[in-house]
């Protein structure tokens, strides 16, 4: 079954990434971007908490589509596991 999108789960200060979710079947894989990866992929430099969600709204096709990459390599992190991307799982168009 193909990965789908899930929900927004919000901006994380004190890690400083957004949490979001992918569905597969009936289980939700929970996931995380970073905000300097999000940075990166706009060419910005640190943006306000605040504006954190409209970003990622804007990326997230992007954020999407690595965490299927990292989801079909089974590339799990943390407890429970799930998807975590940095900004190196964006470089050279990886």
């Amino acid at each position: 079954m193909a990965l789908t999108r899930g929900s927004f789960g919000g901006y994380e200060f004190d890690r400083m990434v957004v949490l979001f979710s992918m569905v597969d079947g009936q289980r939700e894989i929970r996931c995380a971007v970073s905000t300097s990866a999000m940075d990166n992929l706009e060419k910005l430099e640190r943006i306000k908490p605040d504006q954190r969600e409209a970003q990622f709204m804007r990326l997230r096709g992007q954020i999407e589509e690595h965490a299927v990459r990292k989801f079909l390599a089974m590339e799990f992190e943390g407890t429970p596991p799930g998807i975590i991307l940095r900004g190196l799982d964006f470089r050279n168009g990886a």
